[in-house]
């Protein structure tokens, strides 16, 4: 019955991204199809799951769409390797060692400056990664609208596991690797919104937690 469930709602979001479009920032130009990338151990800071560090040769072209599993619901994210190539190589490794899956995600803001979902850090807010860090893919000319997807750090070059969604606008400085686009499925977010921040200044943890039960990537 699990199975048949899961399938569904694949199928559905299937369906979903074959007709929704959005709006994405200008991809960055890479001269060839694949990319080095650096992923650096970081002892300090071990692994919160068992995972390895992804290879280091990653896809400069094309897209992925990740599939999101949510007790508040589905949605999808397309992510750009042209933008991202690492970050986005990152993450579908990630994905695919089932690092995200059965976690929750500790930090939702609603402000006047940030309103964003906050995710992959295991343990509790900005704590729990995948026991590596590497560099930033930035320009200086990104922007964060709603149904952006991007890598959340703790300084420059720290990026790992911790990602956040956009789910009003985001004010903050173009610091931080876009890896794409939420294509399908903004409601959910709506929905964990409107459910509530455990925190007067609504900046903090949700009223009712926000678990992502399974995430893959096709």
């Amino acid at each position: 019955m699990k199975r048949s469930i899961t399938a569904l709602i694949a199928a559905t979001l299937v369906a979903a991204t074959l007709t929704t479009t959005t709006a994405s920032a200008a991809p960055a130009k890479h001269p060839k199809p694949v990319v080095k990338c650096e992923f650096t151990p970081t002892p300090e800071n071990p692994a919160a799951k068992p995972v390895r560090r992804p290879s280091p040769v990653a896809k400069a072209k094309g897209t992925v769409d990740v599939y999101f599993l949510t007790n508040y619901g589905p949605f999808v994210v397309r992510m750009d390797r042209s933008g991202a190539p690492c970050g986005v190589h990152n993450f579908v490794h990630l994905v695919r060692s089932r690092f995200y899956d059965a976690t929750q995600c500790f930090r939702l803001t609603n402000s006047a400056r940030l309103g964003v979902l906050q995710c992959g850090d295991i343990y509790r807010q900005e704590e729990g990664g995948p026991g590596y860090k590497f560099p930033d893919e930035v320009s200086g000319k990104e922007t964060y609208p709603r149904g952006t997807v991007a890598y959340g750090n703790q300084g420059p070059g720290t990026n790992g596991s911790e990602f956040f969604v956009v789910h009003s606008f985001a004010n903050i400085p173009p610091n931080y690797s876009v890896l794409g686009h939420v294509i399908a499925g903004m409601d959910a977010f709506d929905r964990m919104v409107a459910a509530g921040i455990a925190d007067p200044d609504q900046d903090g943890p949700p009223v009712k937690p926000i678990r992502i039960l399974k995430v893959w990537a096709l």
